[in-house]
């Protein structure tokens, strides 16, 4: 696989965080675990319940060697939400994750939490938004 990163981009692999000062390509020529700076979440930016979950897996990705707490995280996040939500992609999206989570497949994991940012936030801001009969009372 082959990576290409602009100057000053980080990359995270195997737990460790690389800065390059230039253009570069990287060639892994085996199997590492990584992320790239555009796909790492801070934790400020964990504001809804996906993001929160793919926050956590996050961090069980960089650091490989520290998962128990993540895990039992992982676990309660996962639980709460779908005890909450009857949104079916939603729900199914999660519980992809979820099973790619236990089964040791966090990067792709995370590949599908990230698809599913938009329609979360579609539906949160539909839930913020009165419905157009509320506002015509208010004007009134």
């Amino acid at each position: 696989m082959r990576l290409y990163l602009r100057p000053g981009e980080k990359l995270y692999i195997n737990g460790a965080v690389i800065r390059v000062d230039r253009k570069v390509s990287i060639e892994l020529l085996n199997d590492v675990t990584f992320l790239l700076e555009n796909h790492v979440m801070q934790a400020e930016d964990a504001t809804t319940p996906v993001r929160q979950i793919y926050f956590v897996v996050q961090m069980m990705l960089m650091e490989p060697a520290n998962t128990e707490k993540p895990m039992e995280l992982f676990d309660s996040l996962v639980s709460s939400f779908e005890e909450s939500l009857s949104h079916e992609a939603l729900l199914q999206g999660v519980r992809s994750a979820a099973q790619d989570v236990h089964s040791g497949r966090t990067f792709n994991a995370l590949k599908t939490l990230r698809n599913l940012f938009e329609v979360e936030d579609g539906i949160l801001a539909c839930e913020s938004t009165p419905p157009a009969i509320e506002t015509e009372r208010l004007r009134a």
